[in-house]
This record gives structure tokens, sequence and C-alpha cells, in this order.
């Protein structure tokens, strides 16, 4: 991805320092960076440092003052392109440090996104490739599009080049298009028409050749200029897709190659402008025995660092200095310079805030209580509830949605490759054939996230970690009367029975009716079609909750039949690790319903059993931490001998394996009386708390982070709770610290200047927009946790208030939600078991 121009750069610096100039150029040059970007005080140019075109992530990407306002820019074929519309293939990103230039070369079609599951993309016959180059100049930097041929005369008009802007920071905010001036809507507005495709469009909102943004906003001003013959449109990209930008836009002209579009684009840097600092912490605090770290993130440049200070809020008004002191020079991690600060010794009770410099944080408690209550709990009122599906959810004056997908559900069509990670092979695998409607799955489940699917690997995540929760921490909490009889659920209405242990049965009920039905497991529950894969709003509306007829007319309904063929399909597949997956859950699932549900519980166990006895010898090492979980459950469960001989008989692959199964063995070491096995064990299990250690210290949160695309909150939460068994199991290797860690993160220490707890309504700042089922609203779920800080690569954290990105504010199951209950419920007991 470099150049061999990199070759010279030393040559060339060593004459730009004879000639007085001084290394590579004055910082408020715009110049490449040893990120391989433009940068200079306020402003930063990507060049395709990403690639992520359908989550509004790649291309030309413009972070203006410390904050991403443009990206997408590319070469696109439609005006306002969405999620499913065709994107083109990166075919390589050269470098140029010697005459400051990016280079990206691309093509259309991407023929490597026809591929299993994968969202699918019908691409027009039309076959071209094209380089996008970007250079400063001066203030400014300049776009060229170079074709490598010229465009198909039935294609000129249609293919230009497009720079998203982001919503968010626009709405509200004025432009001027060679002189005529507008305001950015905040909701999509006419007027509308009908393109030559059949679809509805907003006219451009303005055209010209030099557009000016947000002038009055010093922050945020930038020019766009069309240079040559070309022109400018500023599109509102909402009138097809909800969750569209603002775009400006050049169509590529049909006899030009070389320089076929050229752009210079000016944002305004303001002067002398630096990374404000922020103060990282849990925003909902901390136990008066726990560690409590705050992290202050600075601009890298940065070096004289300011005294922090701990005030106490008194009950009367005011504050009272607690504490002031230099922070700890913790060092560089992505693009900001880190400072620790260390209260852990302050214990008193209250409410507390940090400063530093003219920054204060907002206020946390530190208490004895502080997870008891206002934390997990709005997980088990409202998240949880809210996501069920087969059934109705009332909340006082309110209903979350209607009774849904009671039509549920068809087989799914053979060799059909679907969206969202669904396909169906060669076979249904059952005694069903395609699109005859399957009995028995129109029962339990949960919305897997906004989408409204139901995942097999979500829902038996969910009850598993909903098991251990009840098993571990023995909650008997009940603010929500559930009654499958009458397919309702009332929220705030306690009906006598702990909420966890209704939830559990709910999810092992969509399991066995899938199971029972088709003769094995589903791979998932899924709509049809993608206007109702987009669907904002109440599921219940997703179909007409009667089950497919096909010998009636598409208009005709008798009964609980009708001839619209709107039923979800259920997908099927031969995956032992997911069956395993599953068998551990089951497994869970039965000691926590054994009071409560004996038959269930019996039911559970006895299919966990056939799962394992079927996949037993499949997979050899690919399933082996799959093989272990699933016998450690069944061990736990049943106390059999033949599961305790296989766990011990697979010891080489638990110690291989210790940082995916050693947590589930916390729980059943002590049951396991065979000296040299746990010595073995225990051995892998201390190796595995340096790897932790180690990672841990590579980055200022104490947690291993390494962020990509997709925030990490699932992932660190993920981690999280394997922390209090390996904790339980072997104490003196490991202790609570990283479940701490990780439970901060998630609660607001992590990095990027949005402080928000990624768990909504809990803490004094959270994802109050967020990517649920009410995100047309721009509203949240409390309880349900965002897939939280996602990174503008190469080097920026980010997390907007923008409720269309998954990649950031995403609720789902089996990943956020439950697993944030069990890091809540797990440091309540442990520090207050001190």
């Amino acid at each position: 991805m470099i150049c061999a121009a990199r070759q010279l750069l030393p040559l060339v610096l060593l004459c730009s320092l004879l000639a007085g100039v001084g290394n590579a150029a004055d910082e408020n040059t715009l110049s490449l960076n040893d990120q391989e970007y433009f940068a200079k005080p306020g402003l930063d140019v990507m060049v395709f440092s990403d690639f992520y075109p359908e989550g509004h992530q790649g291309g030309v990407t413009i972070v203006q003052n410390g904050v991403r306002v443009a990206a997408n820019g590319d070469v696109r074929l439609e005006p306002t392109p969405g999620q499913w519309q065709p994107i083109p293939k990166l075919d390589g990103r050269e470098v140029d440090d010697v005459n400051q230039v990016i280079t990206a070369s691309l093509s259309y079609p991407d023929a490597s996104r026809d591929r299993k599951g994968f969202n699918p993309i019908v691409y027009p016959d039309l076959e071209f490739s094209y380089k996008v180059r970007v250079r400063p100049d001066g203030d400014s930097f300049r776009i060229v599009v170079d074709l490598d041929k010229p465009l198909p005369s039935e294609w000129v008009g249609r293919v230009g080049f497009n720079l998203e802007l982001f919503p968010g920071e626009y709405f509200g905010k004025s432009y001027y298009m060679d002189g005529q001036a507008g305001t950015f809507p905040r909701q999509l507005n006419g007027p509308m028409y009908i393109d030559a495709n059949g679809l509805s469009q907003c006219q451009a909102l303005a055209k010209g050749r030099r557009l000016s943004l947000a002038p009055e906003t010093e922050a945020l001003q930038m020019t766009i200029e069309a240079l040559g013959e070309a022109m400018l449109e500023l599109l509102d990209g909402r009138a097809q897709h909800n969750n569209g930008w603002f775009i400006v836009r050049s169509v590529l002209p049909g006899d030009t190659t070389a320089g076929a579009l050229e752009w210079k684009v000016t944002p305004n840097a303001v002067d002398g402008w630096r990374y404000t600092p922020v103060i990282h912490l849990s925003q909902v605090g901390y136990h008066p025995t726990q560690e409590k770290v705050a992290v202050i993130e600075l601009d890298k440049r940065d070096k004289t660092f300011k005294d922090i200070v701990l005030y106490r809020v008194d009950a009367s008004g005011g504050r009272r200095e607690v504490r002031k002191s230099k922070p700890a020079d913790w060092g560089e991690f992505l693009r900001f310079h880190y400072l620790k600060f260390d209260l852990s010794d302050v214990r008193e009770s209250g409410v507390y805030l940090i400063a530093y410099g003219d920054q204060e944080s907002n206020v946390f408690r530190i208490s004895t209580d502080v997870y008891s209550r206002h934390v997990w709990q709005s997980t088990l009122e409202y998240f949880l509830p809210v996501q069920m599906c087969h059934i109705r959810v009332e909340d006082r004056y309110r209903v979350w949605h209607g009774l849904c997908h009671i039509d549920d559900a068809l087989m799914a069509p053979i060799n059909h490759n679907h969206f969202d990670g669904y396909a169906q092979g060669a076979s249904t695998l059952t005694k069903y054939d395609p699109l005859q409607p399957v009995p028995g799955l129109n029962v339990g489940g949960w919305h897997d996230a906004g989408d409204y699917d139901l995942r097999i690997e979500s829902q038996i995540g969910t009850v598993r970690i909903l098991s251990q929760i009840y098993e571990a921490f023995e909650v008997d909490y009940d603010a929500t009367t559930i009654d499958q009889q009458r397919h309702l659920v009332k929220m705030h209405q306690p009906d006598g029975v702990p909420d966890v242990l209704q939830q559990i049965e709910h999810g092992v009920l969509t399991v066995l009716g899938g199971y029972k039905s088709l003769g094995r497991l589903y791979r998932g529950i899924i709509c049809p079609t993608i206007p109702q894969y987009v669907l904002l709003g109440d599921g219940s509306t997703m179909t007409d909750n009667k089950v497919y007829d096909a010998a009636l007319a598409p208009d005709e309904a008798k009964g609980d039949r009708s001839g619209k063929r709107d039923d979800r399909l259920v997908f099927t597949e031969e995956n032992p690790s997911r069956e395993l997956e599953v068998a551990a859950g089951l497994a869970a699932a039965a000691r926590a319903l054994k009071d409560y549900r004996p038959a269930l519980a019996v039911e559970c166990i006895e299919t966990a059993e056939a799962i394992y006895e079927a996949d037993k010898d499949a997979g050899g090492r690919r399933l082996a931490g799959a093989k272990i979980q699933a016998l450690t459950e069944l061990f736990l469960t049943t106390g059999e001998q033949q599961y305790k001989t296989a766990l011990v008989a697979m010891q080489p692959d638990i110690v291989r394996t210790i940082g995916n199964c050693g947590w589930v063995l916390g729980r059943a070491i002590d049951k396991i009386d065979d000296p040299a096995f746990s010595s073995a064990v225990r051995d892998a299990v201390a190796r595995l708390r340096q790897q932790i250690e180690q990672q841990g210290a590579e980055t200022p949160f104490g947690v291993p982070y390494r962020p990509n695309i997709w925030g990490a909150g699932w992932g660190i939460q993920s981690f999280g709770v394997p922390q209090y068994f390996l904790h339980q199991g072997w104490p003196d290797i490991f202790d609570d610290k990283y479940l701490l860690n990780a439970l901060n993160f998630v609660l607001g220490c992590h990095p990027g200047p949005n402080t928000a707890s990624f768990v909504s309504g809990v803490g004094a700042q959270s994802l109050t927009v967020a990517y649920g089922v009410n995100r047309a609203d721009w509203s949240y779920i409390p309880g349900g946790v965002g897939s939280g800080t996602a990174l503008i690569r190469p080097d920026l954290p980010e997390l907007k208030e923008w409720p269309f990105f998954w990649q950031q504010t995403e609720y789902v199951m089996g990943g956020g939600g439950t697993d944030f209950m069990f890091l809540a419920l797990a440091a309540d007991h442990l520090l207050n078991s001190k």
C-alpha cells in the first residue's frame, strides 16, 4: 500500500532541512502524517483508510476540528445510494510521500460481495475502473477522479462522485450555493418526483459551482468548488433511506478520462485549534472499596499537564475540594495522549465530580449500594420485555408493540442466498418443503436487534447468561407480568414470579419449539423482503399475523390463514459448533428452571443431551471449545460420570483453548477430583492471566481493547463476564480487576469525546439516541446496550448522536444487555462480600 517513493523520504527531508524549511512541513500545513492521511491542526483528510461504505464509513473522509463531518467520497452509480446499492471494489491504495498524493484504485462491480449470506447487491451490466487522487493545495485539498476509459453513453449523467455530509452536524445550519441561501432541514421535505427508475426522489436542495457550508459556524465552515465543467448538486439522501445523509454530487462526463472530475475543498481549521480535554470515568460511580481511576484524554501536542481536582458535592449545595494533584502520565493511544488519576483511597460515600483545567466530569457516586439500584434493573424491566416476540408488550399508557409474528414461519426456499447472514442450501434439512408453513415457531424468543429476526445463537446466548445470573446471584426481582397463555406482557406490574425465570422460559420456548417441529435447530427466523427488514416501528405491522396459504388469492383471507406471503422464513443449517452451543445453553437453563418449570427443565436437559450425542464426534480440534462448554454444562446439570470423564480426556484441548473455555471450567474444577487434570488447567489459567495483563496494559482503560470498525462494547462485556468465573475457580490467580474494568468501560470509561455510558438510561450520561426498534423517533430503550465507540480508521474513536449507526449504537440480544446485567450484579456481589 506504500509506494517506493517512501524510500526517497530521508533525502527529501535532508534537502528541506538544508533549505531551512524544517521537518517535512510546518505543522500548520496540510501534509501526510505517519498514519498515512493528510493532517494539520483542526483538519484531517483520510483517503480510503476505511472501506465500509454501507455504514457511511470510508472513501474520502473529512475530520474538521476533531469531528468527522463528511465521508464516503467516492464514485457511485446513484445520486443517493443506500445499504443495498452497488458499491465499488477497492483494488489498491498508493501513498506517495514525495509528491504528497494518495491514490485509490477502484472498480465496478465488486464480485466478492456475491457470497453466501451476504447482503445481496444487484449490479448492473457495467464494468469500469477509476482512480481517486487527493492532494493538499494550501489550506485546501483537491479531489481528482480519473477514468480508465470513457463511460458508456447510456451511463453518462448517471455516474457521479458523491461526498456525504453527516446530517447531525448540519441540521439547522445554513448553506450558500453560488449565492443562493438555504438551511439544512431536520426532516426530509419535498417537493418530490418520480425518477426514470420509478423511485420517489427529492428535488435537489441546490445546484451550482461553489457550495459554502455553515458559514456562520467557525468549526464547520467549508467550501466545495467544482472545477472545469462540473456542476455541484446538494441532495437530501433520505428520500429512499431514513438513515441517509446529505450528499454533494457531481456527475462524471462521458468524453473525458484523465481528470474527469476535480473538486477543490476548503474546510476551515480553527486557528490554534486543540482537542478539548475529556475526563473518562464510570457514569454510574464506584463502590468505596474498588479501584477508581479516571482517564484524561488530551491532544497529543499538550505537554504541560494541569492539576486535577476531585470535589465532593455537598448536600446543602456547593462543593468541597477533596484532592488536588498532578495526574500520572500514561502515554499515547490512538490519536490522543492520556493521563490517569487514581482516587481508589477515597471511600467516603457521596456525590463527586472531577475537574481538569476548565473541564468538569459529570457527577458520580461513591457508595456501597452503587450497583444495587437503577443499574442492571433497566435491562430486566425494559429492554428484555420490549424485545420479546410473539407477544403484546404494554407499559402503563404505552404499547411498545402489538402481538407480532403469530404466522411464523415458512420453510426457507432452497439454494437461496438471503440477507443479513442467512442462506439456505440445497435441502431444507427437514421434512418440510420450501415455503411450507412450519408449526410451533410462533412462541417465545426475542427480536435479535432493530430488524426483528431471531438468531439461534442470540436466543440461546441470552438464555444461558440469564440462567447463570439466576444461578450465581439468585435474582428474584419481579417488576413484570408475563402471561404466555394470553400472549401479553405488562411492564411495571409484578406477577409474583421472578422476571429472570420468566425470561429464561421465553427463550427456551423458541429453541425447543423449533427443535420439536423441525427435528433439528433452526438457524434463524427472518422476514422475506428488504422492505420488511428495514421496518421502523411496531413489529406487529410486519406481517398480517395469518399463516400463508398458497391456495388463497393474495388479498384473500380465511380465518387464521391468508394468501399474502409476508410470513417470516425459517432457515436451517448443519453447524455442529452452534448446535453444541445450544446444548450448553439448554443444560444451563435446566438448572435454573428445575423448580419453576420442572417439565420444561427435563425437556431442556433431554434435548441438550440428544444434541451433544449427535455432535460429539464432529469437527475434531476445530470444535473442541464448543464441546468443552457443552460437556461442562451437562456435567454441572446431571453430575454424570461420563461427562466428567470426557472432560478430563480433553485436557490437551482445554489447555490449548483456555481463553475460550477456562471460565466455564471455573464452576466445575472443584468437582473434578483429578490432580493431574486440575494442575494442568491451573497452569493454563495462570498463563491466561499473564496474557490478559499484557493486553490490558496496552490501553489506558485497563482492558484488552483493539478498536475496529464496530464498537467494542459487546466484546468488552463478553470479556468481562468470564472474569467472574475465573475468579470463582482460581481466586488466587484472578481477582475482580478486569471484571470491574470491563464494567467501567461500558459505563463510560472509553475513548473519544462522547463519555456516555453505552447502557441507555443508566448513569449520569448515557446513550439516549440509539439503534433500536424505536430509532426512527430518535429515542432509546432503557437497559439496551449499544455497540459503543467505533473506530474511524486508522485512529479516530467515534460515538455520534445518530440513531442509524448500527456499528456504534445498535442493541442486540446475546451480546448486549444481559452481559451487562451479569457484570453489574457480579460487581455488587463481589464488592459487598469482601
